[in-house]
């Protein structure tokens, strides 16, 4: 098995997320919000698949000892910094998570929600609880209960085949979709960090980040089999949540124009 026969067997799951009606269905200043915070807990949780490969792939702990293959370990770190502490549109050092909370406040969308969950995260320092005991809709439960077991089991190429076709992968063309949308449905809202936010994945990620991750994903699972096979399940199985996601937002927003 290769990368262009699991690229084949997620086709139908990416398209469907590609051609998703809820691109469409973001047609206020309103709706735009409910799809921020939404869509922030993927964006949150991102960054812990990124750190369980991190703890995997590169040496973490000390003594430090130099891991197998050096081109996986740079894109891990390369990665690293680019999410964890990428230089803002006015020049400050941020996490995309944080550069994401900062844009949903500059448009006014609520992050209430988002800090309340990781607040009581950190309470309960569990986060299945948390997950389960939230109020979030049941499909983003399930998104976010996926990552988290995926991280649990502890397999490298199981985390990233999530990581990287269940998110880098996709993320060029999901949120050029998106960006598109924004710019035509909102050109009198101050969108700027937004913008920036859904550019810098743009470039990073269809430029660098995705080919690379290609690559780590051919080196971890080499010429086995079961590997291979794992990577396919995991990879559609990431995509399904997803669509789940999608779907939820879209949900929340038919929910919305009906009462309006």
């Amino acid at each position: 098995m290769t990368i262009d026969t699991i690229n084949n067997s997620i086709q139908t799951q990416k398209e469907a997320l590609l051609q998703h009606p809820l691109y469409n269905k973001v047609q206020t200043i309103e709706d735009l919000h409910r799809f921020l915070e939404s869509h922030v807990y993927a964006v949150w949780d991102f960054m812990s698949l990124l750190k369980a490969l991190q703890s995997k792939l590169t040496c973490t702990t000390t003594p430090w000892f130099p891991t197998a293959n050096t081109q996986t370990r740079y894109l891990i770190n390369e990665i690293v910094v680019a999410e964890e502490s990428d230089l803002t549109l006015d020049g400050r050092r941020q996490s995309h998570f944080e550069m994401y909370l900062e844009a949903m406040q500059d448009c006014g969308a609520n992050t209430n929600e988002i800090e309340a969950f990781l607040a009581n995260l950190s309470s309960l320092n569990n986060i299945f609880v948390a997950i389960k005991t939230s109020d979030l809709h049941p499909n983003i439960k399930a998104f976010l209960d996926f990552t988290f077991r995926v991280i649990e089991e502890g397999k490298a190429h199981e985390i990233a085949a999530a990581f990287t076709f269940g998110r880098e992968d996709l993320i060029p063309s999901m949120f050029t979709a998106i960006l598109k949308n924004f710019q035509a449905n909102f050109p009198e809202t101050d969108l700027k960090k937004l913008i920036y936010y859904f550019e810098r994945h743009i470039e990073l990620d269809a430029d660098e980040h995705g080919p690379m991750a290609m690559g780590m994903i051919t080196e971890l699972c080499g010429n086995d089999t079961k590997k291979w096979s794992e990577v396919e399940q995991i990879s559609i199985a990431a995509l399904e949540k997803r669509i789940g996601l999608w779907d939820a937002i879209e949900e929340q927003l038919s929910l919305t124009m009906e009462i309006a």
